[in-house]
């Protein structure tokens, strides 16, 4: 016999519903609501993960108003460069061709977060007069950011070493050959900076034949008021 045309309807809807409950029986409610939108032609949108959202210089949680973002990373060995990432700009890296061996230091305006000039220093083969006469006359609260790559220390004076620690550094008086640092400091400051890391060049703990691991460090830095 056959089924006429609402019959037909009525059969074909039972159908679907003993399968719809075969399925879930068998593999859940989520098969089940699956080959639900399979049969009926709803599109289902998929669940994504929630990705960890990386903030300014990739910092995992962001900085309180009037701070500075930053991140800092040490060369590693002699063969991949610094970077210094201040704000979400990369200020100094070897992609931007202004990092060198040695000391590689960017000045920020303490006051207004500004890039005021970005250079690298040879402390292997170069001259100690030139690293000084770019932090001596530094005006009152610039920042001083420092990543060191390959040798930072060989060509280090008594008076580099002062200057430095007029800066906050703590570790500068120790800095020796093939040293990772990476620093961050103030004109002015009148504490110790709390943005220092030094990796001795030990060949006993050296992560790179004849260089210590590259260092990284990254936080935030509260502008100082404007003078009025």
């Amino acid at each position: 016999m056959r089924l006429t045309g609402p019959l037909r309807g009525v059969a074909v809807l039972l159908l679907v519903g003993l399968t719809l409950l075969l399925a879930n029986t068998l593999f859940g409610g989520e098969s089940g609501s699956s080959l639900l939108h399979f049969i009926s032609g709803a599109s289902e949108e998929p669940t994504l993960e929630p990705h960890h959202r990386k903030y300014k210089c990739g910092l995992s949680a962001p900085c309180p108003p009037k701070h500075l973002a930053f991140r800092l990373v040490s060369g590693a060995a002699n063969v991949i460069g610094p970077k210094i990432c201040v704000e979400d700009r990369m200020l100094l890296s070897s992609v931007k061709n202004n990092a060198g061996r040695g000391l590689n230091i960017a000045l920020v305006n303490g006051v207004t977060g500004e890039l005021l000039d970005t250079k690298a220093f040879d402390m292997w083969a170069g001259d100690v007069s030139d690293l000084l006469k770019f932090i001596r006359p530094l005006h009152e609260g610039t920042l001083v950011f420092v990543a060191s790559f390959d040798d930072p220390a060989t060509k280090l004076n008594d008076e580099a070493r002062r200057l430095f620690e007029e800066l906050g550094s703590t570790a500068v008086k120790e800095l020796a050959f093939r040293d990772s640092w990476v620093f961050v400091g103030a004109k002015g400051i009148e504490n110790k900076s709390p943005f220092e890391q030094r990796m001795k060049n030990s060949k006993s703990s050296n992560k790179y034949e004849g260089w210590p691991e590259s260092l990284e460090m990254d936080g935030c830095i509260p502008l100082r008021p404007p003078l009025e």
